[in-house]
């Protein structure tokens, strides 16, 4: 059975960083595409970015602000994933969800504000 345990929310002021963390097990992480999605209040979830097996990166379409912004990576030698956040912004207020080919974390608040 998959189980994604993540970690890292929390509340920072505009500007600021955060690194969530999304640890796997029940699964060869190593194989496996990972990602992030995010859900912000009364929007739907949209994602954030995915990294193939192989490292390749997809951002979401939408928004290079995040692009610009966010970072993510894999540790398969520990089978977790990170996202780093750097210069917050108040629109990126949201629960943000780790993915993990078909299976979902329990998400992570992430609020910006002053």
């Amino acid at each position: 059975q998959v189980q994604l345990v993540e970690s890292g929310g929390g509340s920072v002021q505009p500007g600021g960083s955060l690194t969530l963390s999304c640890s796997a097990s029940g699964i060869v992480f190593s194989l496996v595409d990972v990602g992030w999605y995010r859900r912000a209040p009364g929007k739907q979830r949209e994602l954030v970015a995915i990294m193939g097996h192989s490292g390749t990166v997809k951002f979401s379409d939408y928004s290079d602000s995040m692009k610009d912004r966010f970072t993510i990576s894999r540790d398969n030698a520990k089978d977790t994933t990170y996202l780093q956040m750097n210069n917050l912004k108040v629109e990126d207020t949201a629960t943000y969800y780790c993915w993990v080919t078909g299976h979902w974390g329990q998400g992570t608040q992430v609020t910006v504000a002053s």
